[in-house]
């Protein structure tokens, strides 16, 4: 969802913003089409508005490369109407290209892109038009599951904010790029709303309870931690940007590997000063042993008695995450975490589906928080706890939430309408959106353990255990990792008689 906005440069990738009748020549010269394309017509209808005014999406197309970049960066990119159904016909465009080798995603300014346009869908269900916010959630959710379909390489530059709807556009792109500036966030339970565009898949493959704790709370993840966490599969010092796109661009006819290899070459290394990950170490176990609890009640009774551990690394920690979850919707709290408690167990189009209803919900009056959680935080930017009905955890019934949300007769849903996810096709990816990220924690783990078919007759030693991970999954990053990982999870068993030192999963 959108967050404040900031100033931004008028420039894109250096070069000074066109005036729009240049640019609308521009792209109509790459389109052999033109005449009947609807960017154009989109594009003349913004023109007849507001002749200096710059379309809301530019596109590029060069070589084997064809790029759209979000343009409003003083919105922080965050999408609008015209900005769907241009993405969409250009994306389906270049996916039936012979030409387009590589589809890329960029924002211009401080932010790839910060949600979308709730204030919009906020004010239309107050003067009781739902319609609108309906059909914006389903072209929504639309054009981020043909994103996550597509055949073509797609690589998303996360170079800054991207929050809500910036994750639908990327989340289940095949490579995810985060630099230095990637702000990473779901906080939609912040607004009274729940977390959608994929989110409730997506978030429930991260490793242990990690999304449950990022949807709920609607906490930030920044630079490199958005890498180790799996949510990026890359990570690139942002000043390096420009010099990879050029090396994406003269790539001959390229593969995934060839992409990823090109990718792997512009690692950023760790700093010496740089800030280590907010959820590695002591916070990521507690995170785990909290946020794995089966309800709501249960994870904030978890940081409670951990709050209450006064001698404990993490107490201090837990009191503030405890106070975050009571500033969030109670409702929100709920509905979120069964879609989440779903979402694990569907295929993204069915996540999509589930959040399309749960999008309606809202819409059509299951619950007043959406409306005002956006009038509060985002409309009069009004300071303090937002007037939540009901207002405390333990007065929202869970059979309620159910029932309103997530049952098919709920009076709430008859709006839903038929969406492209919701086809027989909607079962599986070209290719795994995991693909190229990090190796899981489970995946170390059933290496450790001797599950994996890579695993020694004999226990490994630490050594031993990096090396056959470098062997399994080359990759940058994968060493820091595996030793989080035996941090967390293991012990180190020092040699003792004929035994050698090993390292055994204890968690």
């Amino acid at each position: 969802m959108p967050s404040r906005s900031l100033a931004a440069s008028p420039r894109v990738n250096g070069t000074p913003q066109l005036r729009l009748s240049a640019l609308v020549r521009q792209m109509a010269s790459s389109s052999a089409s033109s005449s009947q394309s609807k960017q154009e017509t989109l594009l003349e209808k913004l023109s007849s508005q507001n002749e200096n005014a710059a379309p809301p999406v530019l596109f590029r197309s060069e070589l084997n490369t064809r790029t759209y970049v979000l343009n409003r960066p003083k919105q922080l990119n965050a999408l609008d109407q015209s900005m769907l159904e241009l993405l969409k016909s250009k994306i389906e465009e270049w996916e039936q290209s012979p030409r387009c080798h590589v589809i890329i995603g960029t924002g211009n300014g401080r932010a790839f892109c910060a949600g979308g346009d709730v204030k919009t869908i906020v004010q239309n269900l107050q003067k009781g038009n739902p319609e609108t916010g309906i059909k914006f959630f389903k072209e929504e959710f639309e054009l981020d599951y043909a994103l996550a379909r597509l055949k073509t390489p797609y690589i998303a530059i996360l170079d800054g904010v991207t929050m809500g709807g910036g994750v639908g556009l990327s989340i289940n792109a095949m490579f995810r790029v985060a630099t230095e500036n990637t702000v990473f966030a779901m906080p939609e339970t912040k607004i009274g709303y729940s977390p959608d565009v994929g989110a409730s898949f997506f978030l429930p493959r991260l490793d242990g309870a990690l999304g449950t704790y990022l949807g709920l709370t609607g906490e930030s993840l920044r630079g490199r931690e958005v890498f180790e966490s799996g949510i990026a599969t890359h990570y690139v010092a942002s000043h390096r940007i420009p010099a990879l796109l050029e090396r994406l661009n003269n790539l001959d006819k390229p593969t995934p590997e060839m992409i990823n290899d090109a990718l792997e070459e512009f690692h950023s290394e760790r700093l010496s000063d740089e800030p280590r990950s907010t959820v590695a170490g002591s916070r990521r176990k507690a995170v785990d042993m909290a946020f794995s609890g089966s309800s709501v009640e249960d994870i904030m009774g978890a940081l409670s008695e951990l709050a209450n551990q006064h001698d404990h690394p993490e107490s201090g920690w837990a009191k503030e995450t405890l106070e975050t979850l009571e500033q969030r919707s109670p409702t929100s709290l709920l509905v979120a975490f069964e879609a989440l408690r779903e979402g694990k167990q569907q295929t993204l189009g069915q996540a999509l589906s589930t959040e399309l209803g749960i999008a309606t919900a809202y819409c059509t009056g299951a619950s007043p928080d959406f409306v005002t959680g956006v009038k509060a935080l985002l409309i009069d930017k009004a300071q303090g706890r937002p007037a939540w009905s009901p207002n405390n955890i333990g007065d929202v019934s869970p059979s309620n939430v159910l029932s309103k949300f997530f049952s098919r007769n709920s009076p709430f849903l008859r709006e839903v309408p038929e969406a492209s996810f919701m086809d027989s096709e909607s079962l599986s990816f070209p290719t795994d959106p995991m693909k190229f990220s990090l190796v899981s924690e489970e995946e170390i783990g059933r290496l450790v353990r001797g599950e994996h078919p890579s695993s020694s007759s004999t226990a490994f030693s630490l050594e031993e255990l990096l090396q056959k991970a470098q062997e399994l999954w080359g990759k940058q990053g994968v060493e820091a990792k595996v030793m989080d990982v035996v941090s967390r999870r293991c012990e180190v068993v020092p040699k003792s008689g004929m035994q050698e030192a090993h390292v055994r999963w204890i968690h």
